[in-house]
């Protein structure tokens, strides 16, 4: 265990300049803005490491959490090293923290444009899904198979950060996120980039597997309770259905994507 001394030093290595030293029992003043914390040590690292990230505005960690950080990226890294009940004070209650959080801007997202349509490509678009736990684990499966974006409709996504950022465990960093402003104009765009777009849907008359050919496509997913929208649904160029042979009516949408990208993965091997 280090001594005093050891800790007292380490502080002073780390500390942000003209920053606070976070003494046992001392809370600042909470920020104003809270929806930009990122929390927990796959998160922060990750952010940390990308460079389409901007600038952080503040980086809190504990004692043993700088000395990993000041290995990892060296001392040029700029953080405050504080107690974990400061760190627990500047976000929402009951954050699973690990001794780290950092307040940073959302990175930067390229536009739909952007994606390329080369065989076995995949993209997600996510229709009034809001949850955070839901989107979050969503980004986590999205990376773990390969995808190459999520979109999200901007009027109803939430922010990338806070307990979305901390279930996708780093996630947000890995898989671009765009917003966009009409999922159906979204859909024409990419259809006529080379995109085919399957809405899933339990009154598709095929299953997944049959409407999947390796190309690269776009799988559509709607909200639990309502699903896909009518509009939206009209825009995909196919409707499949996920086979639950077991009887259950529906999937969790998190749940359900992850089986979607599973198959989409499996298809364009």
């Amino acid at each position: 265990m280090a001594s005093h001394t050891e800790r007292n030093a380490s502080r002073k290595a780390f500390r942000k300049p003209g920053g606070i030293p976070g003494p046992a029992g001392f809370k600042p003043r909470r920020d104003a803005v809270s929806d930009d914390w990122l929390w927990g040590f796959h998160p922060v690292v990750a952010a940390l490491e990308n460079p389409k990230r901007p600038a952080p505005i503040r980086l809190l960690a504990t004692p043993d959490r700088a000395k990993e950080l000041g290995k990892r990226f060296g001392p040029q890294l700029v953080l405050e090293v504080v107690e974990g009940q400061v760190i627990s004070h500047n976000l929402p209650q009951g954050a699973v923290h690990q001794g780290l959080a950092l307040r940073i801007p959302e990175p930067d997202s390229p536009a739909i444009e952007d994606f390329e349509a080369v065989r076995g490509a995949i993209l997600l678009m996510l229709d009034q899904v809001t949850d955070p736990q839901n989107i979050g684990a969503i980004l986590r499966s999205a990376a773990a198979f390969g995808a190459k974006g999520v979109i999200l409709q901007d009027r109803h996504a939430p922010k990338l950060s806070g307990a979305l950022a901390k279930a996708a465990a780093g996630a947000v960093d890995q898989i671009p996120a765009v917003r966009v402003i009409n999922l159906s104009r979204a859909l024409e765009t990419l259809s006529e980039a080379g995109w085919r777009t399957i809405g899933l849907a339990g009154g598709g008359t095929r299953s997944l597997e049959q409407t999947l050919d390796g190309g690269p496509v776009v799988l559509v997913l709607g909200s639990e309770g309502d699903g896909l929208r009518r509009l939206v649904a009209e825009h995909c160029d196919d409707l499949a259905q996920i086979p639950m042979p077991g009887g259950f009516e529906s999937l969790n949408v998190a749940a359900a994507a992850a089986v979607a990208l599973y198959e989409a993965s499996r298809i364009r091997v």
